[in-house]
């Protein structure tokens, strides 16, 4: 999260758009007071970015494409 003058966001407003679409929350603020939060709309489109979640995957079970016993009867 960011926070920003009013100034500020004026100047960057374009790429303060696009850190906004790619899943930053920028807070813009008037004075020391934030008074405006730029996120983006439901169902906007993002551009996908390959990688960006690399490490949030902290380990994998072993079995972790096991058959699930509910649907074993599906998968004979």
């Amino acid at each position: 999260m960011s926070t920003l003058s009013v100034h500020e966001a004026k100047t960057h407003f374009s790429k303060l758009i696009n850190r906004a679409l790619a899943g930053e929350e920028i807070i813009v603020a008037k004075g020391k007071k934030p008074v405006v939060r730029i996120v983006p709309m439901e169902g906007a489109k993002t551009s996908r970015i390959p990688g960006r979640s690399k490490g949030l995957v902290k380990w994998i079970s072993k079995d972790f494409d096991k058959p699930l016993s509910e649907f074993e009867d599906f998968m004979k």
